[in-house]
């Protein structure tokens, strides 16, 4: 099956579930107007790579092409957007996907009508309430895809791990980041790794393709987590690097934004390891600067790029990279599926720089 097939049919039931809760918001009032305006916005975007890795590891597992796993896969997308707009609060972000980050968008609404009190703790707690609603959707359009009883107790320990992992995951990123760069370099490489590991490689691809192997029945998860893991890390890593060299056409947020909401990433781990005290400084000092303006942004890109931390990182990159391709090629998939995901492996850690 095509990729653009594959998304359209998971668009389709994503918008189609989403369409079956406005009549029951509706009975709550027009307040509840700009929650839905805010989560069609953000669901209007994404690449739906997460369905894609359920839908493979359903088919490529022995399951059928139906309308069934398409609504299971979709309901990744709800939990999705609720982690984004978690994450977007957590970081400040003023934009998703090329648009105004849903905090934003409550912000501005609190602003523009004239209400009491703060309008950033209006937005915020907005945006969080609309993630919450997210995760329960995601939920609820999980356990209400269709799919036999059968199949969704098999996976459902997948679908609860994988959300557990992800929150957990991004607690690790928050940690890191109030933590700072007072640690050993060494060591924040492999606590950035760890972040990867739990709040991207899984929750992207491992357990996605985990959980349609096992709503097909399929026992084979330390195979599937063979090919899953290594790609997932390299899909962040690459978003990683995009995030501080990206085109913001493609990447939907302004140039350097990763560096003014002061992530820690391995690229800047791999930085501050390579970086002469000078350059060390320069990066504590910038980094996480909301103002940082384009010359700013420009002399940390300098410096990554002069310590060789992005080609370190474009290094562990292909390893990765390579080391999922070599795992798909023993994986107990089926020959179809296995084409589908050596395709997804490539759109995963293409160069868009």
């Amino acid at each position: 099956m095509a990729p653009s097939r594959v998304r359209k049919e998971v668009d389709a039931a994503l918008h189609a579930f989403v369409d079956r809760q406005r009549p029951m918001l509706s009975t709550l009032g027009d307040d509840l107007v700009p929650m839905v305006t805010a989560l069609d916005a953000l669901l209007a975007g994404g690449k739906r790579l997460r369905p894609a890795f359920c839908y493979w590891g359903w088919r490529g597992s022995g399951g059928g092409d139906c309308p069934e796993i398409f609504a299971a896969a979709a309901s990744l997308e709800l939990l999705q957007a609720s982690a984004l707009i978690h994450d977007d609060v957590m970081d400040g972000s003023d934009t998703r996907r090329g648009q105004p980050s849903a905090h934003r968008r409550f912000e501005a609404l609190h602003a523009a009508s004239g209400w009491r009190g703060s309008a950033e703790a209006f937005g915020a707690g907005a945006a969080i309430l609309l993630g919450d609603v997210c995760l329960t959707w995601s939920d609820e359009m999980f356990q209400g895809s269709g799919l036999p009883e059968d199949a969704l107790r098999r996976g459902r320990p997948v679908f609860d791990v994988m959300r557990t992992e992800v929150m957990c995951g991004q607690y690790l990123d928050l940690v890191g980041q109030a933590r700072g760069c007072g640690v050993d370099p060494r060591a924040m490489v492999e606590a950035a790794l760890q972040v990867v590991r739990f709040k991207a490689a899984k929750y992207t691809i491992e357990r996605p393709l985990q959980l349609g192997a096992a709503l097909a029945g399929s026992g084979e998860m330390a195979a599937l987590s063979a090919y899953g893991m290594p790609l997932g890390i390299a899909f962040q890593l690459r978003d990683d690097v995009l995030g501080v060299f990206g085109d913001p056409a493609e990447t939907g947020k302004p140039a350097g934004d990763d560096l003014r909401e002061g992530k820690r990433t391995v690229l800047i781990a791999l930085t501050l390891e390579r970086s002469a005290p000078a350059q060390a400084e320069t990066v504590e000092r910038l980094l996480g600067d909301p103002g940082l303006d384009a010359d700013g942004v420009e002399r940390l890109r300098a410096i990554i790029v002069e310590t060789g931390a992005l080609d370190a990182c474009e290094r562990m990159i292909d390893r990765y990279a390579d080391e999922a391709s070599g795992a798909l090629t023993s994986a107990p998939l089926t020959a179809e599926a296995r084409a589908a995901l050596s395709d997804l492996t490539i759109a995963a850690t293409a160069r868009r720089v």
